[in-house]
């Protein structure tokens, strides 16, 4: 595996880590800012209204760029969003802040995973999606509790300013671990950059990661009300119940880059099933504290852990250029909008597990989104020449 996958992967978990840092100051952000609790909620949303509609733009303006240069460029960007974000004194200034580092951040993953693709052998593609995909998992398990921890001691604005540390160390082993590379001759042109969503294997394949995220996020974003209202755990559980289940996604995306490569479209299906059977599950036995957990911990296995399988999926329907797979991570980013609002107007009308159904039923509709490609997978192949060993005979299944 080349070094600068795993540098590529530190890059991520800069980005995931100002991301998730809002959700763990809000009390502290709100009364630093003048603000409510709801407003400071916006600024999630903001970050990923940015990520979604302005990530793809921000790509093609990438595009023009050697990787690296682009990289470079990213980081500076997300480093100037966090420290305005730190030096905000108005709420107004930071929903600005936040509105540049979700530029940033969304055109870094597409960047970043564009750039894995092309440095690693088509065999062992799947593995190195796990590997940068890994720094997105590390910010769920240590990113938002150190944020979070550094904010509770030294205040709101410390935890922007560790974040900012944090994006210069990793620009700097970017330029270290990160070979020069010309940019792609199938990147530049807008038309030939557009020209791959006329596929329609992709736009089968897009929307099912929508659903495979937006599954997990209905349930993820509301994980600590439930613990700790409907579960019977003290508010000071939650943290460590979290970061076991931070644990459990780092495992369960290892798993998946194994497989991602070989069973690309059979690991979406059957990782979707067991994420319908554990939210029904999680669900029904939500008031027992042990089964909770069990079924919380089996949601972090096979939820977001599918990203690897579902990079592969895209670019295989498509192609790996920064521009597919920033779209792919709107899309992704799509389900984490959709997932948060509706757990939210749930909640509101049904209580606090009508999240955990809403998230078992998105789940179901995946697989059966997915349902087909992989049957089509199962088929024999018609006798032909061996066929090259990146996309073997799940290639039929995008």
């Amino acid at each position: 595996m080349p070094r600068a996958v795993y540098v590529l992967a530190l890059g991520i978990f800069a980005m995931v880590t100002s991301e998730f840092a809002v959700a763990g100051l809000m009390p502290q952000m709100a009364g630093g800012l003048d603000a409510t609790i709801p407003q400071i909620g916006y600024l999630i949303t903001a970050f990923a209204v940015s990520m979604t509609v302005g990530g793809p733009f921000m790509t093609l303006t990438m595009a023009r760029l050697r990787p690296r240069h682009g990289l470079m460029t990213l980081f500076a960007i997300f480093l100037a969003g966090n420290v305005l974000a730190a030096l905000s004194g108005s709420y107004a200034l930071m929903v600005v802040a936040r509105i540049v580092t979700g530029l940033a951040a969304q055109a870094f993953f597409g960047v970043a995973i564009s750039l894995s693709a092309r440095i690693t052998r088509p065999e062992i593609r799947g593995r190195a999606m796990a590997v940068v995909l890994n720094g997105l998992m590390v910010g769920t398990l240590l990113g938002l509790p150190l944020s979070t921890f550094i904010g509770e001691r030294l205040g709101w604005r410390a935890s922007f300013w560790a974040i900012s540390a944090l994006t210069v160390v990793a620009a700097v082993a970017t330029m270290i671990g990160v070979p020069k590379m010309e940019r792609s001759t199938t990147e530049g042109s807008l038309r030939e950059e557009l020209r791959v969503f006329r596929n329609r294997g992709l736009w089968v394949a897009l929307p099912t990661s929508t659903l495979i995220i937006g599954a997990t996020m209905t349930a993820f974003s509301y994980f600590n009300p439930i613990l700790t209202q409907v579960s019977g755990f003290s508010a000071g559980a939650v943290p460590l119940l979290l970061v076991a289940y931070g644990a459990a996604t780092v495992i369960g995306n290892s798993v998946v880059g194994r497989l991602a490569d070989r069973h690309t479209v059979t690991v979406q299906a059957w990782f979707l099933a067991l994420n319908t059977l554990f939210l029904i599950g999680f669900a029904l036995l939500a008031h027992v504290s042990v089964a909770a957990v069990a079924f919380m911990l089996g949601v972090g296995l096979v939820g977001v852990t599918l990203n690897p399988a579902m990079v592969v999926r895209v670019q295989r329907a498509g192609n790996a250029t920064p521009l597919v797979n920033t779209v792919h991570s709107s899309f992704i980013t799509l389900g984490v909008m959709i997932g948060s609002s509706a757990g939210g107007l749930a909640i509101e009308s049904h209580g606090l597990r009508a999240p955990l159904w809403l998230a078992a039923g998105m789940a179901a509709l995946g697989v059966l989104a997915v349902l087909p490609a992989a049957l089509r997978s199962r088929r024999p192949a018609p006798s032909a020449p061996p066929a090259p060993s990146y996309g073997d005979r799940e290639h039929a299944g995008v």
